[in-house]
């Protein structure tokens, strides 16, 4: 099928680009050509037009809001310090986020009660306590063993009100149990730590069946995207990245959050010269600020993480969102907005998991000609020049 924009390019682009922007359309070109002559104090103005010709092939604005949350974090209820109480209050007071979820473990902490008695109830209580829809929602989640096919990984329920998951034998997970859990619509379940070889995943060898929607790319200076990767300083095996699940086919999207023990979920914790006193934080496009949109969001991929601050990515391709698998029909429109905190110093396209291109301007677009797979993953990676990194989930192309 043709290309919409074929008329307006050089006919013979594809026989020598893989890629290219809508600068050498004709519409700017022909511009550039016209004999009128400009005076100096007008050129401004030529160069407004030229920006808003260029603009024509941007996207509509996006139709959803963008929300940020705290996905992971403990209290005294297992192995952490505060109360599920100051848990909520910090992370909408402090931290000033829209939602949250308190994930505590489901063994309780070492020689604790474990969240199948009483504990779990309070767990619960206090989701609904501080769940206020349209201010600041609360998923209702909580942190399971899943040995030996992701050791560590937080269930998040669409409502307030599902059964806490319990295996047939605690720690452990079976493959069946794994693809029920996985099957329900309502709940959603996320790895963690897939890096490390205590509490990890072999992500390279599991089977494909298992693969989860999402994956915590971060949390405090642990990052998961690719093997030794600068973000990450605690130490990584081979096959336990995210990229090494997405090299393999896998469709999924990424989060990132603190797994904070000390209140300090949402917060940057001054006096730390390391990428671990940046907490994990999520963004997610939806349409209002209620559980249910939050989970919706999530479940269907909508969703990146960043290393603290604030980060507000659009990430499109031909005007499908991040998280969408489509196939294409022409070129592929790759679009780029990214607003930050704090300054730019690069934001990378990433396509089947290697640095494809890369620049600092915070509104840009691709075209990509190039057809590599029948299934093209493509992804960005935010630099801030203080060092910050973001992340957005995939989107994957198919081949007609």
């Amino acid at each position: 099928m043709p290309d919409k924009y074929d008329h307006i390019f050089s006919p013979e682009r594809r026989l020598a680009r893989r890629f290219d922007t809508p600068y050498r359309s004709r519409m700017l070109t022909d511009r550039v050509y016209e004999e009128d002559l400009i005076e100096k104090d007008e050129r401004p103005k030529a160069y407004q037009e030229f920006s808003e010709r260029m603009r024509r092939f941007y996207p509509e604005k996006s139709i959803y809001n963008i929300y940020f949350g705290e996905l992971h974090g403990h209290s005294f209820l297992s192995d952490g310090n505060p109360s599920p109480d100051d848990y909520y209050v910090s992370i909408r007071d402090r931290a000033k986020l829209d939602f949250a979820a308190l994930t505590d473990h489901t063994h309780g902490g070492i020689g604790g009660q474990t969240l199948y008695t009483h504990k779990g109830e309070l767990l619960r209580k206090a989701a609904q306590k501080y769940n206020e829809p349209g201010k600041f929602s609360t998923l209702f989640g909580y942190e399971i063993e899943a040995y030996p096919y992701y050791n560590n990984a937080v269930i998040y329920h669409r409502d307030h009100f599902g059964e806490i998951f319990r295996s047939k034998v605690d720690g452990d997970i079976t493959k069946e149990e794994l693809k029920e859990l996985l099957s329900k619509d309502d709940r959603l379940v996320i790895p963690h730590d897939t890096y490390d070889i205590n509490s990890g995943a072999d992500l390279a060898f599991i089977d494909p069946q298992l693969f989860t929607p999402l994956i915590e790319v971060y949390s405090r200076g642990d990052s998961a995207e690719y093997f030794d990767n600068p973000q990450n300083i605690k130490g990584m095996c081979r096959g336990g990245s995210w990229q090494d699940a997405l090299g393999r086919g896998a469709k999924m999207g990424c989060i990132a959050a603190s797994d904070d023990h000390n209140l300090q979920n949402g917060i940057t914790v001054d006096g730390i010269d390391t990428i671990d006193k940046y907490p994990g934080i999520t963004g997610v496009l939806c349409e209002e600020n209620t559980p249910g949109a939050i989970f919706d969001a999530l479940k269907a991929r909508r969703c990146y993480g960043f290393t603290g601050g604030r980060m507000w990515i659009d990430f499109r391709i031909n005007s499908h969102y991040m998280g969408e698998e489509f196939t294409d029909t022409g070129d592929r429109y790759i679009y780029c907005n990214v607003k930050a905190d704090a300054p730019i110093e690069r934001i990378t396209l990433v396509k089947n998991c290697e640095d494809y291109l890369y620049n600092a301007k915070p509104e840009q677009m691709f075209i990509d000609y190039a057809k590599e797979k029948s299934c093209d993953c493509y992804y960005l990676r935010v630099l801030l020049k203080d060092g910050r990194c973001g992340w957005t989930s995939p989107i994957w192309v198919n081949q007609a």
